[in-house]
């Protein structure tokens, strides 16, 4: 069944497309390293206690997930309009699980995602500025607001701002690679032996679940990018190839990171995650480098909020045009083209998840859901397969095999999920059913207008 097309929205501004290929790439690296920088290579290094099975992880995961990045590239090339994945599955498997997507970003991951990143932020702040101490959720907000009004100024303003940001987040994780090898005091010796595991580390299988997992959400978020489809000149050519060069991209510096990181500290002093990059730092510059990594993280994960902030509302402007979302709060400002109410609802909704302190608790119940949508918007490649017929600027290489990689894995962190905290997965794919009846009430609003 599908429903009524919304009315047109004729006075809705036509977005001005003035994002080239190098600032969609930003956004993919932009926002795609958070605050898990430093900390997911700690992580997957004590759980895996191996330098060959961890790089071998991170080298896996970078694979399948570059698979992904070839599946949505085409996916946006076939639908190159604002909105991303709530578009695909819209146009694969109809409007009522396109809303349920969108709604549940909305109310619940969007606003969490971004409160996490500022919560994030202001804690490694706090570690820069001692005096702080006992703040931090007002700093999150004083965070979330600057970001949010830097991306009420327009695309251009704001995606610019961006491409600094992330600029200044690669050059500063780099320096961190090249400084452990440069002036680290580090020993080659901390690869021996290198297949081989430390004595008393975790059973390999359950480590590598815990790995496959803090691996992929390394990556999560990259499939953002295509929200601002609508925005990117020549989409069906430059998304495709950003994706691609942005997921590469991340691949690489994580992977140089963990390599850092063993040569800083012995795989035998891995204990706790915070603790190592703790380590790493004091044997990359003294007392002081646990402070150059703090900079580092607060740097990363402002620049992971501002792309988000940049690029979530476009998907409520997406559900605008079905009628799936008030119109007085998805119209773009005549002046700048941004979509300032919704940028402000989703920086006031981040904002009262980061002084609750809830957010955490709130997006864990959601994760497994989100991610059967994701699955779900991958999938829909091998509908509109079949389906469309008009051609495309862009193809997925080694099709049927690329989105069935990238599907197979991420159905693979969804069972795992499940296994490991099965109330809270079926929990959250209830609560995501809550929104079918709302949708009846916007829906009925609507005809009726």
């Amino acid at each position: 069944m599908r429903f009524p097309e919304a009315p047109n929205r004729t006075s809705e501004p036509t977005p001005v497309a003035d994002l080239g290929f190098w600032s969609a790439a930003a956004l993919v690296v932009g926002h795609t390293i958070g605050v898990g920088i430093f900390l997911t290579p700690g992580e997957l290094i004590g759980a895996l206690a191996s330098p060959a099975w961890t790089l071998g992880l991170w080298i896996i995961c970078g694979g399948l997930v570059f698979a992904g990045a070839l599946t949505f590239g085409e996916l946006a090339s076939r639908r190159p309009q604002a909105g991303g994945l709530y578009v695909y599955l819209r146009e694969g498997w109809g409007p009522r699980v396109a809303y349920l997507y969108g709604w549940t970003c909305f109310l619940v991951m969007d606003p969490g995602l971004v409160a996490s990143l500022a919560i994030g932020l202001a804690r490694y702040l706090v570690v820069l500025w001692p005096g702080a101490a006992g703040r931090e959720r007002w700093l999150a907000v004083a965070t979330i607001g600057i970001l949010a009004l830097g991306n009420m100024s327009g695309l251009r303003l704001s995606s610019r701002g961006l491409n600094v940001l992330t600029a200044l987040k690669v050059f500063a994780i780099g320096a961190v690679v090249a400084g452990a090898f440069a002036i680290g005091h580090g020993s080659w010796s901390h690869f021996q032996p290198f297949f081989g595991r430390r004595s008393g580390s975790p059973a390999l299988l359950p480590a590598l679940g815990l790995g496959l997992i803090g691996g992929f959400y390394s990556f999560g978020g990259f499939w953002e990018v295509s929200r601002v489809a609508g925005e990117i000149r020549d989409p069906r050519r430059e998304l495709p190839r950003a994706l691609a060069l942005g997921v590469a991209a991340v691949t690489v510096l994580y992977a140089a990171t963990t390599v850092a990181f063993i040569y800083l500290v012995p795989i035998s002093a891995t204990t706790d995650a915070s603790e190592f990059a703790k380590r790493a730092g004091e044997a990359l510059a003294g007392p002081g480098g646990a402070r150059a990594f703090a900079a580092t993280v607060a740097l990363s994960a402002a620049a992971s909020a501002a792309a988000f902030l940049l690029m979530a509302p476009r998907l409520y402007v997406a559900m605008n045009r079905d009628g799936l979302f008030p119109s007085a709060l998805a119209r773009r400002h005549p002046l700048t083209g941004a979509p300032i109410r919704a940028t402000f609802v989703l920086a006031t909704l981040a904002s009262v998840l980061a002084l609750s302190g809830s957010f955490s608790q709130v997006v864990a119940f959601f994760i497994c859901p989100t991610l059967v949508f994701v699955a779900l918007a991958a999938a829909a490649l091998f509908v509109l397969r079949r389906s469309d017929s008009n051609a495309t600027t862009f193809r997925a290489p080694g099709y049927p095999a690329t989105p069935a990689l990238f599907v197979l894995l991420l159905l693979t962190v969804i069972a795992l999920i499940v296994l490991a905290r099965p109330v809270p997965a079926l929990a959250g794919c209830l609560l995501v059913l809550v929104g079918l009846p709302l949708q009846r009430l916007l829906r009925t609003r609507e005809s009726a207008r």
